[in-house]
């Protein structure tokens, strides 16, 4: 089955790492994507741009509406994400808790509904 691992993080935090903090950071992460490479779960992920760079689409009785930036304003914002296949919800979670950014935000796991 296959598992969408959001990563959120905390995106002034990112923005004030150091040079040093943000390359053990990428080091871990490649460690990470190389694990589930080798484990044969990875179908996918990447990291995402800050949400400065994001732009917001609504619709609303015909009507369409862009924003420049997120649609939320939070602390936390959504960085990355991993798609996974593995054989259940547990296996999942044993990835999800292994991810880098667990440590320093919070790791939705989220199962995919095939269309």
């Amino acid at each position: 089955m296959q598992y969408l691992l959001m990563i959120y993080s905390n995106a002034a935090a990112m923005a004030a790492a150091t040079e040093a903090n943000s390359g053990k950071m990428l080091a871990a992460y490649s460690a990470y994507a190389e694990a589930m490479g080798k484990a044969g779960v990875l179908q996918g992920g990447n990291r995402l741009r800050p949400t400065a760079a994001s732009t917001t689409v609504r619709v609303a009785n015909g009507k369409t509406t862009v924003l420049d930036g997120p649609y939320a304003e939070t602390k936390e914002q959504l960085g990355g994400y991993f798609l996974i296949d593995v054989p259940d919800l547990d296996a999942a979670l044993s990835w999800a808790e292994r991810c880098p950014g667990a440590s320093t935000g919070v790791v939705e796991v989220r199962p995919i509904w095939a269309m």
